[in-house]
């Protein structure tokens, strides 16, 4: 029968034994991945016809409250929106071609994959904090207490903006701007599905943020104070960034921007907090 070692020395890990730890945790995650991909690609009716193309349907969502809300500012303010139909929109976004051979299926494919990570997404945070976790002073450990449950709700949270809010606006304005009558726009299935995904993703990791400053302000690389002073060069940041990801409309780009900009404040109330939390601490030691 083996000797059990003491507790110390069964903390003390070479390098190796953690590249080992760390590959098992990556082998988990990626099982976890493939599984969620194998189950949205027995799904695929559900997953394209259901979600991926729905966005351009003129019966989203998205374009249906945008048009109820177009037809109240008409009753409401007249004076001012006098076109009922103002923002109706998404009622001539052209069909979906495909040009190559295996197009369909590698599409079918590559949104199994994103799809199954968006699904593992959860567990793959919650595999990372069981690697960091043995390394941790309990009173780390306190301060990481419900990083997966907030992580994974600021993640679905980004991708359902960026589904309902950003990937409708994009597809409509994309697939219906011209630069003149004599090009006809068809958008082909990878191009459509990239923009979903790629809006879909990015938005996902942007609400990320109050994340981000939560554990730059404990380990005190960031304060308050830094985080008022470049408020001004967030916005410019944030412009930035929502001209990447969304088509080049004033409308879309606001709607992006609103969101970051409130996330942003939320992560300097979020600094203040900690900051007056860990001073409380260091008076009472």
């Amino acid at each position: 029968m083996a000797k059990k070692l003491p507790q110390h020395e069964e903390s003390e890990m070479s390098f190796l034994d953690h590249l080992e730890e760390l590959r098992w945790h990556l082998v988990r995650g990626s099982a976890a991945i493939i599984i969620g991909a194998i189950l949205v690609f027995a799904n695929k009716s559900f997953i394209f016809d259901g979600i991926i193309f729905a966005p351009k349907s003129p019966d989203f969502w998205t374009f249906q409250k945008l048009c109820s809300f177009s037809h109240w500012l008409n009753t409401s303010i007249p004076q001012l929106f006098r076109d009922a139909d103002l923002l109706c929109i998404g009622q001539d976004i052209p069909k979906l071609q495909n040009i190559s051979m295996t197009g369909q299926f590698t599409s079918h494919i590559l949104v199994s994959i994103i799809a199954g990570l968006v699904i593992a997404f959860p567990y793959l945070i919650w595999e990372l904090w069981r690697f960091i976790k043995p390394g941790l002073q309990p009173s780390e450990r306190k301060m990481t207490r419900g990083l997966v449950f907030f992580t994974s709700l600021l993640f679905f949270t980004g991708v359902l903006f960026g589904y309902y809010v950003i990937a409708p606006l994009s597809i409509n304005f994309l697939s219906t701007y011209s630069v003149s009558e004599a090009v006809q726009t068809i958008p082909t299935l990878r191009t459509y599905i990239t923009t979903v995904t790629t809006v879909v993703l990015a938005s996902g990791i942007l609400f990320e943020l109050p994340i981000l400053v939560y554990f730059l302000t404990k380990i005190g690389l960031i304060t308050p104070q830094f985080l008022r002073k470049y408020r001004r060069h967030f916005i410019v940041i944030a412009l930035i960034i929502a001209a990447i990801i969304t088509p080049p409309d004033l409308f879309s780009q606001i709607l992006v921007c609103l969101p970051l900009m409130i996330l942003y404040e939320i992560s300097i109330l979020l600094s203040i907090y900690i900051t007056k939390k860990e001073a409380k601490k260091e008076q009472a030691s």
